[in-house]
């Protein structure tokens, strides 16, 4: 994940008066529902013994059956059992906390069902927020006593059962002081990752480091992280590739001395499979149409706007009016003003564009304009669908604006055609300013695929910048994407065997997302990964702006399956998979759902590890008593609470897995293919070669890659029949109803674990031997509920026999936030969508959620305790009886809690 450290470093603390804090939400037009909050910290450096202590559920030491492996099965196994991972990330300063301090989070980790740990970001910075040593110019150095607070920690986590992760590229800063030419540090820190696939110094350079921090000996375990069996995984690169980077046009900005060394390993590339430049201009079919009739309507302006759609969103303010004044480049004809008057959230919320065009897919267009705006500035233009869903058809291509009047032309070639397509110009909402448009043209035709003066004899053939990859024809475009991806899939390769043939590192390898690889290249290493965030934070100025950012407060239940099916879709056949990044980002206030969410799908879909990202990025501030920042779990009471519940539904596998997968094959020439007509983060899933996103809700999915076979049992994705707007997993025990717009509820029916997540006020839901009936909340009904057996099992109907005692841990969320939360409105997004700096002072506060729950066991058997918060019985709550003389619990505010005990004897 990129940049979130800079939260931690100028996170601004206000502080205010504390207090009762208390809100409305809108039930009827005549009514509305008060709810006082109150404070719930949980302590963090608690692991006393209570109910919500689920640490012996792992065991101990982490490494104790030896290394995690890969099964034949495709899944993760400790010795001869199963195992399933439910993880945290650590970052910065967070990865090297002090001894006596480590001890207690370890403790606390295991308390919560983590048994996992991530360490990431640790690269970026010198000691004590990061792993080098302090003062050298270079990067190169591990700092010692960074080392020790590492090595301490570690052990302390393998002791207490909790495995470990190791990133080795995050988001360490290569310079020049690293023997790199000097133009390395014209790039960001990301950037500077790229060039390591393709630039042999920099590659080594990563070598380098897996080498020192691998084989370091570890005093307080005796072993190296190579061979230490607690090291479970290994990764190579966060979130990076190279056909990624290039999608992204990062190589298109990169430093002459660094796109030199690529174009001479592209011209050996195509020498290799080509030989001479005749059959290269053969094979790609070089082509020159001449130029056709003008395609766009009023591409003068004579008659006005007429045409032309100026496009506001999320608040924008902009105007166009056309001009007719001489001026001596355009010899006097006329052209648009276009004046940004209030900037958007996002630089496409003000785009210009003329819809209702008709193109083919393979064919030459020429489009070519005249513009200039008010200061130098950055637009796109591009070429896309002028109706849902919007999607681009093969161009697109970042312009850079002067003061001055310049003519911009581009030949391309579209992926897919379009009966109703538009020429659109866009990010002209990223700032207040005055743009200027003249002779804009569309016209089919053009000189494309290889020019007369690039020759292969010459070695002068260039890399093909995204910006201008439409003048390719798609023969040359699909050969550039293979060199990319060969030159890629290389990379991942060497450092893959560097690790294991050199280092003998033992661990499991990862190399990067699915999403900024591909299927096919990460599936040739031992796990597959992917990431997601419900709602990350948007920054409408600039990056990681601690000020200006927006966080939509919306729930994740009102969507078909929300993150969920992006996630789904990047698994293969065959290959552990883990999402080592999830989070529904704070202050979002329904963000208590992620995990339950999360781990209920990936018990359906029988995945192997999910970590929330992050426990902690903060360097010994560990008792903060406050929700952090947008991503920290350790002190946000809602998202902890939720964790043992979840462990059990995923991790002790309460939810079963679908009972029938749908499979699709998904090759290397079908990636290629795919990949031209892809953009940054997304490339190629399921969903390309036909998967529709709410078939994850339902049945397992999963890609088979080069090579592989489907299996005789699997579905094909139009053998799925997906209609309306309930979906209910083949194992009937998920259910994401959407049946009531903008009140989605998702409801979770496995044997020992049960729970309610979304609009539940008000209505009652059966499960199994369990009912809860949920009252009215501050968010309009919205809340989670969870029934989960910790001791013995809930019985499938009631009954008066108990032939074993029975403990349950209920837990119910809804509202969070900081004492005196700077809430801001942002226009365009729902209300508490963002606090700016003023993420208000401790204590967190929550709302207490009012419930009826049923239970199967006879009144007279039961008895039930409101929990404090380190889990321990504060005050015993009423046990009243339906009827039959069944147990009937009534939860709510009173109790002032978020979980409660119950015992069946």
């Amino acid at each position: 994940m990129e940049m979130r450290w800079w939260l931690v470093v100028i996170w601004a603390f206000i502080s205010g008066m504390g207090g009762w804090w208390s809100m409305r939400c809108g039930l009827t037009q005549e009514g509305s529902f008060k709810s006082p909050l109150f404070s719930f910290v949980l302590p963090w450096d608690d692991a006393s013994l209570s109910v919500t202590n689920i640490s012996h559920w792992l065991h101990k030491p982490a490494g104790k059956f030896g290394h995690i492996r890969a099964g034949a099965d495709g899944h993760l196994y400790a010795g001869k059992q199963r195992i399933r991972f439910l993880g945290v990330n650590l970052c910065f300063g967070a990865c090297f906390p002090r001894k006596e301090d480590a001890e207690k989070i370890a403790a606390r980790m295991a308390k919560f069902g983590i048994n996992i740990v991530r360490f990431h970001h640790m690269d970026m910075q010198e000691f004590p927020n990061g792993i080098r040593r302090r003062g050298a110019p270079h990067t190169r150095d591990l700092d010692p006593e960074a080392l020790d607070r590492l090595d301490y920690l570690i052990a302390q986590l393998k002791r207490n059962g909790i495995y470990v992760n190791l990133n080795l590229l995050v988001s360490r800063p290569f310079n020049a002081a690293d023997g790199l030419p000097k133009e390395i540090e014209q790039l960001g820190w990301k950037e500077r990752h790229i060039v390591g696939f393709f630039y042999e110094p920099c590659l080594e350079l990563q070598k380098e480091y897996a080498r020192k921090l691998l084989t370091h000996r570890n005093k307080y375990t005796g072993l190296t992280y190579a061979e230490d069996p607690a090291i479970a995984f290994v990764e190579i690169n966060n979130e990076n590739g190279l056909v990624h980077a290039w999608l992204g046009n990062d190589i298109d900005n990169m430093p002459k001395v660094f796109l030199d060394e690529l174009q001479r390993q592209w011209n050996e590339w195509l020498r290799a499979r080509y030989g001479t430049t005749e059959k290269l201009r053969k094979a790609w079919g070089v082509r020159e149409e001449p130029l056709g009739e003008e395609m766009l309507r009023n591409a003068n302006f004579e008659a006005g706007l007429q045409n032309w759609v100026l496009e506001r969103h999320a608040g924008a303010e902009a105007d166009a009016e056309v001009i007719a004044e001489p001026i001596p480049e355009l010899k006097g004809v006329r052209f648009v003003r276009i004046t940004v008057k209030k900037k958007g959230q996002a630089g496409w919320h003000v785009q210009f564009s003329q819809p209702n065009l008709k193109v083919q897919a393979d064919k030459p267009y020429t489009l070519s304009f005249w513009a200039k705006a008010e200061q130098p500035c950055t637009i796109s233009v591009g070429v896309s669908q002028a109706h849902e869903p919007w999607q681009n058809l093969g161009f697109s291509a970042n312009v850079r604006l002067t003061q001055e009047w310049r003519e911009y032309r581009f030949t391309f070639v579209l992926a897919r055609g379009d009966d109703n397509a538009r020429v659109i110009f866009s990010n002209l909402g990223a700032q207040t300013i005055t743009y200027w448009f003249a002779m804009p043209s569309l016209r089919y035709g053009g000189i494309v695929g290889l020019a007369a003066s690039e020759r292969l004899e010459d070695g002068n053939v260039p890399i093909f910048l995204r910006g201008c990859f439409g003048e390719r024809t798609p023969e040359a475009q699909r050969d550039w994407i293979r060199f990319l991806w060969e030159t890629e899939n290389r990379y991942w390769q060497t450092i893959y065997r560097y690790l294991k043939d050199e280092l003998k590192v033992k661990a499991l390898v990862i190399g990067t997302i699915v999403g900024c690889s591909t299927p096919n290249m990460m599936a040739q290493l031992d796990c597959v990964d992917t990431h997601s965030y419900w709602q990350h934070p948007m920054f409408p100025s600039r990056p990681w702006d601690p000020e200006d950012w927006i966080v939509p407060n919306r729930t994740m239940v009102n969507e078909r399956g929300g993150t969920l099916p992006g996630l789904v879709l990047r698994s293969v056949l065959g290959k552990p998979f883990s999402v080592t990044e999830y989070n529904h980002s704070a202050p979002n206030t329904y963000s208590s759902e992620a995990f339950l969410l999360l781990a209920a799908y990936a018990a359906l879909q029988d995945w192997d590890a999910i970590y929330a990202f992050s426990y902690s990025h903060r360097r010994d501030d560990w008792d903060l008593r406050r929700i952090p920042n947008f991503f920290d779990i350790d002190q946000h009471p809602t998202k902890m609470v939720t964790l043992p519940p979840a462990a059990a539904i995923f991790v002790r596998g309460d939810v079963k897995p679908a009972k029938r997968q749908v499979v699709v094959r998904l090759t290397k020439e079908q990636e290629i293919d795919l990949l031209r007509r892809s953009w940054a983060w997304l490339l190629v899933h399921a969903g390309h070669v036909g998967v529709r996103d709410e078939t994850a809700l339902i049945h397992k999915v999963a890609i088979v890659t080069e090579g592989k076979r489907i299996p005789p049992t699997a579905l094909k994705p139009e053998q799925v029949k997906i209609e309306g707007s309930k979906f209910v997993s083949d194992t009937g025990e998920l259910v994401w109803d959407l049946t009531e717009k903008g009140r989605g509820v998702v409801t979770v029916n496995a044997q020992n674990s049960k729970a309610v997540v979304g609009f539940a006020g008000g209505k009652r839901f059966e499960l199994g031997s369990v009912v809860i009936e949920p009252g009215q909340t501050v968010q309009d009904g919205w809340c989670t509920i969870t029934v989960t057996a910790m001791e013995g099992n809930l019985p499938t109907r009631p009954s008066s026999r108990v032939p074993r005692p029975v403990r349950l841990l209920i837990t119910a969320t809804g509202y969070a936030e900081n004492t005196e939360m700077g809430w801001k409105e942002v226009p365009g997004y729902p209300p508490k969508s963002s606090c700016g700096r003023n993420w208000g002072k401790p204590p967190s506060l929550v709302e207490g959620i009012t419930a009826k729950i049923a239970l199967p066991f006879p009144a007279k058997r039961v008895q039930a305790w409101a929990l404090d918060e380190k889990g321990q019985r504060k005050e015993q709550i009423p046990v009243d009886s339906d009827p039959n003389g069944n147990a009937i619990l009534q939860i709510g505010p009173q109790w002032r809690t978020l979980w409660y005990e119950v015992v069946v004897q």
